[in-house]
């Protein structure tokens, strides 16, 4: 069961290179103080986003959360399935000097 909590974040705002170029402080500002990300484009293609260091924190930790859970759930379901079928590192190395020889 995953528990996803949201984040009051607002809206972004979506501006090209050159406009964010132009003011980065207040862009960098708006991130920290009022939770707004900027999306920036080039050429019309977004290209990167600016947030707040805190979400930015928050949202690698979820995601290493999530890979964590998904590691844990894929090494419980091969426990689950035993160890017919599997062969050691030891035969397995065996069978590959039988292929090649």
């Amino acid at each position: 069961m995953y528990i996803c909590y949201t984040y009051d974040m607002s809206e972004p705002i979506v501006e090209s290179m050159a406009e964010v170029r132009s003011h980065l402080a207040d862009v960098i500002d708006r991130a920290r103080r009022e939770e707004t990300p900027t999306i920036i484009t080039r050429r019309g293609k977004q290209e990167a986003v600016v947030i707040d260091i805190e979400e930015y924190q928050r949202l690698r930790r979820l995601a290493e959360d999530a890979e964590e859970a998904w590691l844990n759930r894929l090494a419980d379901e091969a426990e689950s399935e035993g160890t017919r079928g599997s062969v050691s590192l030891e035969e397995m190395a065996a069978l590959l000097r039988t292929d090649q020889g």
